[in-house]
């Protein structure tokens, strides 16, 4: 039948309206809906309260604002990183109380306290950056999406609008080493695996912990997306990968006429294969990359690329150098004429016997300045603007590291990041300062470091540490109380006294000798006076208990004490076979090996400090039980032998989890008491090399094994603790508090 009348003359035009209409892309979120979807995550029970606002930069600076009408609170900011931090910056200085996306809503008062005046503040950085590297690997190598949009929204509170992004970026490689004539066979002995991935990036290894499957880079290509629409959305501007000049191998075979250097081995991995920069082949390879990466992905025109991040370069020659640098840039900017070149200035406090003053002026003269921006990893300790005469020009953002190996371990060095950044800030020698940067190689154990961040990425001027500290753990509780604050005062003056961390006994591979520490990580405070914190921490239980916070600290602060206590219950094991005591040694290795069973069930209470749950977001990711188990290989492997069995990096991502200490500490340290006690009995030397081979083949036996772990907690954190400092605190605290 045939549409009669004008209803019947219009149905063809309103199908292709309707067709029209379902193709138009839905517009883009803006940074008040990304503030909005934050506040409705992160409190929706008052998520109809604010209200928020737009406002232009100032001086091309973020700016926010916060003020009361009519009952609801009023939130502006110049983008949705400054709308969040508006809402952050009102809750801790209004309503008394820290936020966390990891954490349950806090109690906020009622009705809500509108600020006594107008709020606004406006950051003294352009760029605000987030994130190294080694934390792809350490924290975040296996997340899914809901992990990566809890990360997100924190990173909006806090005022974070340059992250690094490059999850996913194996799609982007595939696409282009396959154009160029390589096989999957040639990417599968390429790609290093899901717990090394920022390995491979910055070209330190190949292979290892690989293959890849095609359903990880594809369901990684996916969450890159994902990653980036939200960052957009807040409008951080996400920093991509660019070419290091790092290739496969194979590379050579399908264009042999290229020239090609093998790099030194890094940590004891072969040396990988890299493209002379003066070749054409390396700016070809750059700039397929980044066409094909803008089509995946987009751009916002910044690249990170970090050539001989932790290696040496074939030649010293200041030519060479140069052209390496114009090389990098040269691929960027064939493919993106507004690309800037993001680069991690580790080099040169890592290697400074290579990066001398001739090499280093090389590298960082040889593209205009605004061609480039580095990154100063180091500042809390040893920050390299000093040494290179403020990065010769180019602007530069000061940031700190923290957390190497995302290690479970209390420390900080507030004093130190505070004291460096005021000194840098108001050097008439700082050249070209224009962010501030949190890259850490782990984001999980030291919140107050990161709320300290936090503060200084808004604060034009560097608040007095002591104060901060009080007004810290005030708002991290909800409340006041006096033993919590002493609690603090002590923990400031101990471990966040220094910036590095001690590596712990518990964790180390046993031997009769201290366990070894890494260069410039000494812990050296009054481990009496971290028991008084932890004492007067626990003294706050009936107070404060039922704060989520609260009970987290205790658990930290506590496995830090018994972690401490481990130097002198090894060192009476070493002292007990000198002795040729065989008394005092099964004593002294009964009370280590019990001191590592109460780590365990104090770790056992909360979820942070789960070996289930690294290893159950491992196998996630897997379709079948052979990909689950490559996972969880990857992810057993990392945090115990780090590499093959022979690895000089073995436990160099130990972790303090509820597990991994019972499962794989405890029966290694058996191990090592029971040769001890065989060398006794026989009258022979221990065989130290004998051991760590046996050892060494033992811990790849464990990196493949198949017994489960909890991944929820057990137990209740507060008896715990008070049964374990019961047990243990007249050993460190023999007077009476």
């Amino acid at each position: 039948m045939k549409n009669t009348g004008m209803f019947g003359r219009l149905l063809p035009v309103v199908w292709t309206m309707a067709l029209l209409w379902w193709c138009i892309p839905a517009p883009a979120e803006t940074g008040e809906d990304a503030a909005r979807g934050l506040v409705s995550r992160l409190l929706p029970k008052h998520a109809e309260a604010f209200l928020f606002e737009v406002l232009p930069q100032e001086n091309g600076l973020d700016v926010f604002e916060v003020e009361g009408r009519e009952g609801k609170m009023v939130l502006r900011g110049s983008t949705g990183v400054a709308l969040a931090s508006a809402l952050n910056w009102y809750l801790k200085t209004c309503c008394g109380v820290n936020v966390s996306p990891w954490s349950a809503s806090p109690d906020l008062p009622d009705p809500l306290p509108p600020p006594e005046e107008k709020i606004r503040v406006v950051t003294p950085f352009r760029y605000r950056y987030c994130f190294n590297y080694c934390v792809f690997s350490y924290s975040m190598a296996f997340w899914d999406w809901a992990q990566w949009e809890q990360v997100i929204d924190w990173m909006a509170l806090q005022g974070v609008n340059l992250p690094l992004a490059v999850t996913g970026q194996e799609a982007v490689w595939q696409a282009v080493y396959r154009d160029l004539g390589l096989s999957d066979a040639d990417l599968d002995a390429f790609f290093v695996g899901p717990a090394y991935l920022p390995f491979g990036w910055m070209g330190c290894m190949d292979d290892w912990g690989g293959p890849l499957t095609q359903d990880w880079i594809d369901r990684h290509a996916a969450l890159q997306q994902k990653i980036l629409k939200r960052e957009r959305a807040f409008g951080m501007t996400p920093v991509l990968q660019g070419f290091t000049g790092h290739v496969p191998e194979a590379l050579s075979k399908v264009r042999p006429e290229a020239r090609y250097q093998q790099l030194p081995s890094w940590c004891g991995f072969p040396g990988t294969t890299f493209v002379d920069p003066q070749d054409p082949l390396f700016l070809e390879v750059g700039r397929r990359f980044i066409e094909t990466q803008t089509r995946l992905f987009g751009t916002n025109h910044y690249y990170a690329s970090d050539t001989f991040i932790e290696m040496s370069p074939p030649s010293d020659d200041p030519v060479f150098i140069k052209a390496m640098a114009e090389a990098v840039y040269g691929g960027m900017a064939a493919a993106d004429p507004d690309a800037v070149w993001l680069m991690q200035g580790w080099l040169f406090v890592n290697n400074p016997e290579f990066w001398k003053e001739a090499q280093t002026e090389a590298l960082l003269t040889a593209l205009p300045n605004d061609n480039m921006l580095v990154l100063d990893l180091w500042c809390e300790h040893k920050p390299a603007w000093e040494l290179t005469e403020a990065f010769y020009g180019k602007p530069w953002i000061w940031s700190i590291i923290h957390n190497f190996g995302n290690q479970v371990t209390l420390h900080g060095g507030l004093p130190q990041i505070t004291g460096n950044l005021d000194k840098a800030m108001n050097s008439a020698e700082r050249g070209d300062l224009q962010g501030i940067g949190l890259i850490m190689e782990g984001l999980d154990y030291n919140p107050v470091v990161f709320d300290l961040m936090g503060e200084l990425f808004w604060h034009p001027e560097c608040p007095d540490v002591n104060t901060w500290v009080t007004a810290y753990a005030r708002r991290r509780y909800g409340q006041d109380n006096p033993d919590a604050t002493e609690a603090w005062r002590l923990l400031l003056a101990t471990a966040y006294q220094v910036p590095g961390r001690a590596v712990s006994d518990l964790c180390m591979r046993p031997g009769l000798d201290s366990a070894a520490t890494e260069p410039g990580t000494k812990c050296d405070y009054d481990v009496a006076q971290l028991a008084r914190a932890c004492s007067r921490l626990l003294a706050a239980a009936d107070a404060l208990g039922a704060c989520d916070a609260y009970r987290y600290d205790v658990v930290h602060v506590l496995r830090q004490v018994l972690s401490d206590l481990a130097v002198p219950f090894r060192a009476a094991i070493a002292a007990a076979y000198h002795a040729d005591d065989r008394k005092r040694l099964t004593e002294a290795g009964q009370r280590f090996l019990d001191l590592l069973r109460d780590t365990d069930d104090l770790l056992a209470t909360r979820g942070e400090f789960l070996l289930g749950r690294w290893v159950a977001d491992a196998r996630y990711w897997g379709r079948t039980e052979a990909e689950k188990a490559h996972y969880e290989w990857n992810a057993r492997n990392q945090i115990t032998l780090w590499g093959p069995a022979d690895s000089p990096l073995n436990d160099y991502a130990a972790k303090q989890w509820a597990g991994l200490t019972t499962g794989f500490y405890l029966p290694r340290w058996q191990r090592f008491l029971q040769r001890l006690e065989a060398s006794l009995q026989a009258g022979t030397p221990f065989d130290s090399e004998r051991f760590e081979k046996d050892i060494r083949d033992w811990e790849a036996t464990w990196t493949r094994g198949k017994e489960s772990y909890p991944d929820k907690p057990s137990g209740d954190t507060i008896s715990v603790a008070r049964r374990l400092w019961e047990k243990y605190g007249t050993l460190v605290l023999p007077e009476t508090l």
